[in-house]
């Protein structure tokens, strides 16, 4: 399927033409729900920059040893 995007940059807009596999476009719609085609491409590119940036953090795990550590706030449950 051919998918032909606008975005609004200001006054410019920027239209690509990109070609999804039918299959892969019906089963995101089934697990978005009734969207249109150009919202599901952007909730997809969303979330591939949220795993990925998620995963970019994770590898900074322990590169800066003279960071101060966050302070935390405890909060006791209540039984």
């Amino acid at each position: 399927m051919m998918l032909s995007l606008t975005r609004r940059l200001g006054v410019y807009s920027v239209r690509t033409t990109i070609t999804i596999d039918d299959e892969l476009l019906a089963r995101a719609a089934e697990l978005m729900g009734p969207l249109e085609r150009s919202a599901l491409v952007r909730e997809g590119l969303k979330a591939l920059i949220e795993r990925e940036s998620a995963k970019r953090l994770a590898r900074l795990d322990g590169t800066q040893p003279t960071l101060k550590a966050v302070p935390r706030r405890h909060q006791e449950m209540d039984s």
